[in-house]
């Protein structure tokens, strides 16, 4: 949206803008400090508020995660309609938010708020980081190993709720992967001096490696098989439980994306699925993949290496 603008004046401070649609800008305070900035906010994706307000402060945070950073304060944004919902449905979704907040220690220190019919909910975050040490878009290279921390599919189950084919079962265990923070994943960026990050949000698997394979002109090869899935979500994939965003992500990536015939097609419509809070790609050299999947298993168990990079070629993305 952004990249029809025409290019601001050079600041040196600018560590990380909107040319390479990375998740948060960076912008050098001192030497050993930087502000990571970032918001994010959306319409319901389930039923109960207060989860709603947990899962939308965690999509937000999880930006300044993504780049190593550590969350300080936020503010809130709010679409609710002043007439015919109730706006204890509103608290409960402020709620949420905020238990969230306080249990990563980020300060709320505001927010705004518009009447309008349809409800949307987020925040605006503000994170510190050491400039040195800021993962990025553009920091995978040739070589490099690729992980996934969280499993793929909330898009469709979101879905499969709005049209009642979602069981408890599966709603449950999509909720719990949208509310693992991406906390301990930002320590293990720092831990291990990861360059390369991004997270997993509204342009699926594919248009984030994608996003990635470009700003670092790299070759993202993909083992199907290997990419962890939230269970249920591929039957509902199969039964036509798509958003609207299936096909607005496969213009986004165009023909740039190769995926070999072999694939399951329902499991192609999950690459492209949008998701809410989720995980981490990870690029890191391959002799540290081992001891970094480890540690990250600790606090997320279906992390798992999806692929690697490789010198660029004529597709940005591999789906084997």
């Amino acid at each position: 949206m952004l990249s029809g603008l025409e290019k601001q004046p050079f600041d040196p401070n600018l560590l990380v803008g909107f040319d390479k649609a990375d998740d948060a800008g960076v912008y050098r305070l001192r030497d050993d400090l930087a502000l990571v900035q970032t918001l994010d906010f959306f319409t319901p994706i389930v039923d109960d508020p207060f989860d709603y307000g947990r899962i939308a402060a965690l999509n937000s945070i999880n930006d300044v995660w993504a780049m190593g950073g550590t969350p300080v304060t936020a503010m809130a944004i709010t679409c609710f309609p002043k007439k015919g919902v109730d706006f204890a449905i509103l608290q409960e979704i402020m709620r949420g938010g905020l238990s969230v907040l306080t249990e990563n220690k980020v300060a709320l220190v505001g927010g705004h708020s518009v009447d309008n019919e349809q409800i949307m909910f987020g925040y605006s975050v503000t994170g510190v980081i050491d400039p040195n040490h800021v993962a990025t878009n553009g920091g995978a290279r040739p070589g490099d190993v690729i992980i996934l921390t969280k499993p793929i599919g909330t898009g469709v189950i979101s879905t499969g709720i709005k049209m009642a084919k979602a069981s408890p079962e599966i709603v449950a265990a999509s909720i719990a992967t949208m509310l693992t923070p991406g906390k301990s994943a930002a320590e293990a960026i720092a831990k291990f001096n990861v360059k390369g990050a991004t997270d997993v949000t509204g342009f699926a698997l594919l248009g984030h490696a994608w996003e990635m394979a470009c700003a670092s002109n790299v070759t993202i090869e993909i083992d199907s098989v290997r990419v962890p899935l939230i269970k249920g979500a591929l039957e509902l994939a199969a039964a036509g439980s798509l958003t609207g965003a299936d096909k607005t992500n496969r213009e986004y990536v165009g023909d740039t994306i190769e995926i070999a015939p072999k694939v399951d097609s329902n499991l192609v419509k999950l690459f492209y699925d949008p998701q809410t809070a989720g995980g981490l790609l990870l690029a890191i050299p391959e002799d540290k993949a081992d001891d970094l999947l480890a540690e990250l298993r600790r606090n997320y168990p279906r992390a798992e290496i999806i692929g690697r990079a490789s010198e660029r070629g004529e597709k940005a993305i591999s789906v084997k």
